[in-house]
């Protein structure tokens, strides 16, 4: 069921949408004032169309902050999966176009997209302020700063056997399997374009123990979702005790209504990714794009990041989910996912046929041992 939120005033309805094979959110609200601004400024009277990767729920307090700045611009929102936006984004290019700014997860989609020529360039001071990894060619911007954490729920793993390092996960999936029997889970790569992300910078960074890991991980029972509110979400219920690859920041939003809800960034090494945005290329509001673009760049902007837990890029930004704080805790152990060609690695077709085989074969051939005698359980795909 496509859900609509529609902002009438200042009181928002959930509207139900007709059925779709995904769940989506589109933000609607929009006041035309005159701002009194002086002749030689830009005027952004209209709409930005905004294709994101980003969940509504959380990014509610943001689209509401740049309406407020900007009242004379009306935020069309639209919450997509990041495989479904990338796919809809081509399919609409050229006369066709309908978005604005693409703004998403997928980090290696993003640079493909830019890579292949559908991103305008924007220079401005607020372009400038950001760290050198987080921006590419003057086309594509990092907007975020989002650790990759183990989730877990905190009332069914005891805290001694919480772990702290993915060696650490390794050897309790080995020693003590039956805390985490068939209450695993991890990004589906083939459903989720940021689930395959992670998993391929995850191989990047050790290759020898992803494999190991996630073959002992399907052994003992590994479920595989498209997202990280549904991975959220089985270990909320206590389908899950444990999840792999979870986006901190929303186990981090998640914890204000479940308690039960744990995260461990991992010592050893964790990733960290940023959300990309672009204008693109066939922008039907190109001004009103650069002005959205420069707001989520902005100190403000990005103070807002901070409130709802996605983390600012910046590096003046400060407070408890500051990049400043966020590396007291783990010093060097950040492996952050910069903006660059790199990333079209995995995108290459042949590579990418080759890991999802690979991958395939791991959760088809491991399948899960049995606690007891008996038929062993089937593993959750």
């Amino acid at each position: 069921m496509k859900n609509v939120l529609n902002f009438a005033g200042n009181r928002p309805t959930l509207l139900k949408g007709p059925k779709s094979g995904f769940t989506a959110g589109r933000f609607f609200r929009g006041l035309i004032v005159s701002l009194g601004l002086c002749a030689a400024s830009l005027a952004h009277a209209g709409t930005v169309v905004v294709y994101a990767a980003a969940d509504l729920q959380i990014t509610t307090p943001l689209i509401a902050d740049f309406e407020k700045l900007h009242p004379d611009i009306k935020v069309v929102y639209h919450d997509l999966q990041s495989t479904e936006l990338y796919d809809r984004f081509l399919n609409e290019i050229g006369e066709r176009a309908k978005a604005d700014v693409i703004w998403s997860s997928a980090m290696d989609l993003q640079m493909k997209l830019v890579n292949d020529g559908h991103a305008a360039p924007h220079r401005s001071g607020e372009t400038a302020a950001l760290p050198a990894w987080a921006k590419w060619r003057d086309e594509a911007y990092g907007t975020t700063f989002e650790p990759v954490c183990f989730a877990y729920n905190r009332y069914l793993l005891p805290r001694e056997a919480v772990p702290q390092t993915h060696a650490d996960l390794a050897r309790l999936l080995a020693e003590r399997p039956e805390l985490f029997r068939d209450r695993l889970a991890t990004y589906d790569p083939h459903r989720s374009g940021l689930g395959y992300l992670l998993h391929t910078q995850d191989l990047e960074a050790n290759p020898v123990v992803f494999w190991n890991l996630i073959r002992a991980m399907t052994r003992t029972g590994l479920g595989t979702e498209p997202t990280t509110t549904q991975m959220l979400d089985r270990i909320v219920s206590g389908k899950s005790v444990l999840g792999y690859n979870v986006l901190c920041s929303y186990a981090h939003a998640r914890e204000k209504s479940a308690p039960q809800i744990g995260t461990v960034m991992p010592q050893d090494y964790t990733l960290v990714m940023t959300r990309i945005a672009f204008v693109s290329k066939y922008a039907p509001h190109p001004n009103e794009a650069r002005a959205w673009l420069d707001y989520m760049l902005s100190k403000r902007g990005q103070d807002i990041f901070n409130e709802i837990g996605l983390h600012s890029v910046r590096t003046e930004a400060q407070g408890v989910s500051s990049v400043a704080s966020l590396r007291k805790q783990l010093g060097n152990a950040f492996r952050i996912i910069g903006l660059g060609t790199g990333l079209l690695t995995y995108i290459d077709q042949g590579k990418r046929d080759l890991f999802l085989t690979r991958w395939d074969t791991v959760l088809g051939d491991s399948a899960p041992m049995p606690l007891t005698t008996g038929a062993a359980p089937k593993a959750a795909r």
